[in-house]
């Protein structure tokens, strides 16, 4: 089995959880998965349902909670076709053809009779409300596809190199040089592979990029099969606003114009899709900033964006094989940068941190911007030779008071200036880690005049 790290949460959930758990993320990225495996490895009693390849039990769930949560239970009984133990874990997987049951999550959860997993992607098109379910009763997980952390771990690096790796990063020490273009050498298949399970396990089992990529084409096929479906019912152009992110990505500021869909129509008429897209999971926003002020988010121009897939060897696969076989010359002769961008993006997005960017006629672009343990950090990607080059960032690490600054490139861990140099794949060791201390609590009772 693929190490995911979302499994600890399982676990911990299995043995602690006294609230719904729901995985929520794209299609594809290993949900269910690591869900039916977890359980299983703990040994644990349990039923699952599946709502797209049980149609007629949806029926039958639908019509019970439409009555009540009571006659719900008592079809979920009669549906097992099995006597369910006190404990039970019931795992509903494509929820969002139910998506009835997170309105009556809380009764389940309060019957404590049986325990409730599930899964399910588009919940963020489906569920417009699932964030506000009842606090205590479920508890959300996004999941997205494995980062590159999990990527060095599935090609059989060991704990002690990746620690090794931490500690250089931590101590702003040089990697080994033999280990350092070992690592990037992996960062580069990374590209290629992505972090799809199915594509990584291809990789794995017959090291073909040709075998990768076609798996990569058929999650594709998957995405745009909902996407004809919601552009029929909801009037919106998904395909063609998809389908247009890798071109985007290739122009020299990577902006996504979105008079390049229509010339004749204005961006509102389009924003539906592009939300549909992010809301879906497929597609990665990097938002424009007017300000370098924490929060970023009110600064934030929803109009102005980059739009990356949500999986970097999907983008790859869509600049063909020549941009492969370039890569895996360790991208000489190549515009690595749309690659490098989404891959940072994907990973700062798994490690639950909200991206952004800044770019002005005057002083250039800076290429994320991230609020990192309650300060801003700037961080500029570099995929050529001429790494210490990036006059937006210089200009304002000498005119704004920035703690540190961070490139990442192909070469190794330096610094200067406040400026931090390190290796693309160090990436995986920025982490949110935002700690908000405990206060004496209020005594406003004591106030008198």
């Amino acid at each position: 089995m693929l190490f995911r790290k979302i499994k600890k949460q399982i676990d911990d959930w299995i043995l602690n959880g006294n609230d719904a758990l729901l995985i929520t993320g794209a299609r594809q990225v290993g949900k269910s998965f690591i869900i039916r495996e977890t359980l299983k490895e703990k040994a644990e009693d349990f039923i699952e349902f599946n709502f797209i390849k049980q149609t007629k039990l949806l029926e039958i769930f639908k019509s019970a909670i439409e009555e009540d949560a009571d006659k719900f239970l008592m079809a979920l009984r009669v549906a097992a076709n099995k006597q369910l133990k006190d404990g039970t874990v019931i795992f509903f997987d494509e929820v969002q053809e139910c998506k009835e049951i997170v309105t009556i999550i809380k009764f389940l959860v309060e019957q404590g009779k049986f325990k409730y997993v599930l899964s399910g992607s588009l919940l963020g098109v489906e569920l417009v409300d699932l964030r506000s379910a009842p606090v205590g009763y479920l508890t959300t997980i996004d999941m997205y596809p494995m980062d590159f952390e999990e990527f060095l771990i599935a090609n059989g690096l060991g704990d002690d190199v990746i620690s090794h790796l931490k500690q250089c990063y931590t101590q702003l020490t040089p990697v080994d040089d033999f280990v350092h273009d070992k690592i990037i050498e992996a960062f580069y298949t990374y590209l290629i592979v992505g972090g799809m399970p199915e594509a990584v396990q291809t990789y794995l089992d017959s090291n073909d990029f040709v075998q990768v990529s076609k798996v990569h084409v058929k999650i594709q096929r998957e995405y745009r099969k909902d996407f004809t479906r919601y552009e029929q019912s909801k009037k919106l152009k998904l395909i063609k606003t998809y389908d247009l992110i890798p071109a985007e990505l290739n122009t020299k500021n990577k902006r996504y114009i979105f008079t390049n869909l229509d010339k004749e129509l204005r961006f509102d008429r389009y924003e539906n899709s592009f939300n549909w897209l992010i809301d879906a999971g497929v597609s990665l926003p990097v938002y424009n900033v007017t300000e370098f002020e924490i929060p970023l988010e009110a600064s934030k121009k929803s109009n102005l964006f980059k739009l990356f897939l949500s999986d970097v060897g999907m983008l790859t696969s869509a600049y063909g094989s020549a941009t492969i076989l370039r890569l895996l010359e360790k991208g000489k002769d190549i515009n690595c940068g749309s690659m490098f961008e989404n891959a940072i993006a994907q990973e700062l997005t798994a490690h639950g941190y909200k991206n952004y960017y800044f770019n002005s006629k005057k002083h250039g672009e800076v290429d994320f911007l991230i609020e990192h343990n309650n300060e801003l950090l700037p961080i500029e990607v570099k995929s050529g030779k001429d790494y210490q080059k990036h006059s937006a960032l210089s200009y304002f690490m000498s005119t704004r008071q920035f703690n540190s600054a961070i490139v990442l490139s192909n070469f190794n861990v330096s610094e200067k200036d406040r400026i931090i140099y390190l290796p693309i794949y160090m990436i995986m060791f920025i982490e949110k880690n935002e700690v908000i201390k405990k206060r004496e609590p209020l005594k406003l009772s004591e106030l008198s005049l």
